[in-house]
């Protein structure tokens, strides 16, 4: 890093100042790894117990950086380049570790989770699915053995007794997701029931800018009951049937849609209703509807399978396992599909996936693309960047983007392009945006006579096995997002003979069928070429007709310069798919902003509500003051009766389920506040501030709402021995509860179609 980058405290210009000195301790640490080489099974695992004891902090981690080079070489076969220990002193140092793909962070990962343990801290290890986190744990079991670090990992199909035993562990590997619906169930113990996570300690997040920034403001819902969404299905046949012309207006950034003055008048006239007047749930309806038929689109945003509407992480280009939209959208989509509602339920409880981290004493983590977001995670977690120069330089070849006119022109492109190198026996990887355009480019190569591997949403069975693949010569593979696969993609498939062929060819050429709303997505595609030093190239094919070039307008001005084949050679063109993508990003970090400042007061709700709630579970807090609210006759009347202590253990029964009952009244109203909260603007007010007020309004009674509810059932209640027949009362948890992800809020406001209905009323 310059001078100046480091004056300017740019993300990564503190780098050296972090791990400067352990990057120039060479010999020491060649001194050290001589006396570990020296060392036995259980003469190391000996010295790894005793490795943070004593000496400096630079001692210390010298001193385990030689006995985790050692373990990983004996226990993998895998000898740790210096450049991954570099990795691992920044993961000690609670900073976030760029490293590009290929160079082994799964490894850093795993000696970093194993440092903090011998530390005697609790450590968990989150990546973006449960079979990463099985693997890499399974994967580096040998590791932790040799290190005297006992280890685990959590996924969603673990019996309970199972998950109980898991999170003894010191190192416990699991999707971020999973260990959030972990947290959310411990939210409901009662008394006697134990913690499935008894503290959150250290966290280490694989793939970290995706979970800390794509993922941040995902809500992870714990649901219950059986009631379900009902999309009304005459307003969905009437959306079905308007004139996109006529009745429906798209916002430029096709974000959010409406109805025109006409469209109003047809709705009206149908429904015999008055949407900007008495029926504003019906007005809420009819743009859930117009939402689903107009900007979520199948095989791009959601696929349907056996009969069940499954999302797509738009970021990894795979199903989203146990996620829905929020808000009745998914009931929208369905009766849009004529497919049957889903099951809903009541929300018990949410967080975010940031609140989540938050919740952590210290966060680490390691990426292949930090410095793009390094603002936004020193913004939102306070977190800096040490970035770590590959072991072997990259020689990639990143050739300048293709700009073509229309969608059709850019898949003919990208096929020659696929073509030619097939013809020249060179292995080729195309990612592609969207399940529908992985199979219409599949689809061209096929009817050109090539053969090729497809891998989306809609079967990634094979997924491990198809990118093992992809380097062999000739292969060609068409992907969706690459981000999270979790296989490197090895020229030759790891044999060195048929690697060096490849290698002449040029190595593997990555084709990008259009740009992401995020550089690092980009990055990362682009990274699957060229790593450890291999040879390989890069190339995007735009087109004007990408969701991404619909946010710039004036690009379709150049449709008319595009040549016979459509492609567009203006620089001043080329520059716009750069400022496209800017914007896409800078709007995603506003919406991230916006959501964490709606979100924060909840959160700070959310864990007063726990800590009084665990007083009344483990302590006396609210004994006394229904004791006194039922007055001396009452109670005396049942303690006679019965015991002091049958008494105090109904009241604690009766406050656990008032103060649960409570929360989800309470979130419910926060939900429904938020989703309204911009139309306070017309009436000149700030929505944050709005919702603020009257968040803490609404929650200043929370408590007294709660002693209150219990005190009423405590008077009237029949006790027995056993205290109070909670369900007898009319007092039932859930029979079952089940958890899933959401979406955040993706229809904004109906502010603006607020005012031009006024306007037009006027």
């Amino acid at each position: 890093m310059g001078i100046l980058t480091r004056l300017l405290n740019r993300p990564g210009s503190q780098a050296d100042r972090r791990v400067g000195r352990f990057t120039r301790s060479g010999a020491e640490l060649e001194r050290l790894a001589e006396e570990c080489a020296e060392l036995d099974g259980a003469e190391l695992t000996a010295r790894a117990r005793e490795a943070f004891a004593s000496g400096s902090a630079d001692e210390q981690l010298l001193r385990y950086a030689a006995l985790a080079r050692e373990a990983a070489e004996r226990g993998l076969g895998e000898r740790p380049y210096d450049t991954q220990l570099t990795g691992l002193a920044g993961l000690l140092d609670g900073t976030v570790v760029q490293m590009l793909t290929g160079e082994g962070k799964t490894l850093v990962g795993a000696l970093a989770a194993a440092g903090y343990a011998l530390q005697g801290r609790r450590v968990h290890v989150v990546s973006v699915n449960d079979y990463l986190a099985v693997r890499d744990r399974d994967w580096m079991a040998p590791v932790f053995e040799l290190l005297g670090v006992s280890a685990a990992s959590v996924s969603g199909s673990d019996p309970e007794e199972e998950r109980r035993r898991a999170y003894e562990a010191e190192v416990v590997y699991g999707s971020v997701s999973e260990i959030g619906f972990d947290v959310l169930r411990d939210r409901f113990r009662l008394p006697g029931e134990e913690m499935r996570i008894p503290e959150r300690d250290v966290l280490i997040v694989d793939e970290a800018d995706s979970v800390l920034i794509d993922e941040a403001r995902v809500p992870l819902v714990l649901a219950g009951s059986t009631e379900k969404e009902d999309a009304d299905r005459a307003i969905a046949r009437l959306v079905a049937e308007l004139d996109p012309e006529e009745h429906i207006e798209i916002a430029e950034d096709r974000r959010s849609v409406s109805l025109t003055s006409a469209g109003i008048d047809r709705v009206e006239e149908v429904l015999g209703a008055d949407l900007y007047g008495e029926d504003a749930q019906t007005l809420a309806a009819v743009n859930i509807a117009l939402y689903a038929r107009t900007l979520v689109h199948r095989d791009v945003d959601y696929i349907v399978v056996d009969g069940a509407v499954k999302l797509i992480d738009a970021a990894r280009g795979r199903i989203a396992e146990l996620q829905r939209w929020p808000d009745g959208l998914q009931a929208a989509v369905e009766a849009k599909e004529s497919l049957e509602t889903s099951v809903s339920g009541e929300i018990l409880d949410q967080m975010t996936v940031e609140e989540l981290v938050h919740s952590y004493e210290r966060v680490c983590g390691m990426t292949g693309t930090a410095l793009a977001v390094g603002d936004d995670l020193r913004e939102f977690y306070g977190l800096e960047i040490v970035p770590v120069d590959p072991h072997e330089p990259v020689i990639r070849v990143d050739e300048p983007d293709r700009l073509y006119t229309f969608q059709e022109s850019k898949e003919r492109a990208i096929v020659e392009e696929v073509a030619a190198a097939h013809a020249d026996d060179r292995p080729v990887l195309v990612g592609t945006r969207s399940v529908a355009e992985s199979e219409s480019l599949a689809a061209r190569l096929r009817e050109r006579g090539i053969e090729c591997e497809v891998l989306n949403a809609k079967d990634d069975s094979r997924e491990a096995e198809i990118i093992a693949r992809a380097g062999q010569a000739r292969a060609v593979t068409v992907s969706t997002q690459m981000a999270g696969r979790g296989t490197d993609i090895r020229l030759g498939a790891d044999d060195d003979e048929g690697a060096a062929v490849v290698a002449e060819t040029g190595g593997l050429l990555v084709i990008g069928a259009g740009r992401y709303e995020s550089s690092r997505l980009d990055d990362q595609l682009r990274g699957r070429a060229g790593r450890q030093g291999d040879p390989g190239t890069s190339v995007f094919f735009t087109s004007l007709e990408d969701d991404l070039m619909t946010r710039v307008p004036e690009a379709q001005r150049f449709v008319e310069e595009g040549d016979e084949t459509g492609l567009i050679t203006s620089k001043r063109a080329a520059a716009l798919v750069e400022h496209a993508q800017r914007v896409a990003e800078g709007e995603n970090t506003a919406v991230h902003r916006d959501t964490w400042r709606f979100n924060e007061l909840m959160a700070k709700q959310r864990q007063l509500v726990l800590a009084r709630r665990e007083e009344i579970r483990t302590g006396a807090r609210g004994v006394e003051e229904l004791r006194e609210m039922l007055g001396a006759e009452r109670v005396g009347e049942i303690e006679e009766a019965h015991s002091p202590e049958v008494l105090d253990e109904a009241i604690r029964d009766v406050l656990l389920f008032r103060i649960d009952e409570r929360w989800v009244e309470h979130l419910a109203f926060l939900n429904d506040l938020r989703e309204g909260i911009h139309l306070r603007t017309l009436a000149r007010e700030k929505p944050h501030e709005a919702f603020n007020t009257e968040s803490i309004e609404a929650f200043a009674t929370f408590w007294d709402d709660v002693l209150a509810a219990a005190s009423d059932v405590l008077e009237e209640a029949e006790f027995t021995a056993d205290g109070v027949d909670l369900p007898a009362h009319g007092l039932k948890r859930p029979s079952s509860t089940w958890t899933y992800l959401t979406t955040e809020n993706v229809f904004g406001s109906d502010i603006e179609n607020v005012v031009k209905r006024v306007r037009r009323r006027a």
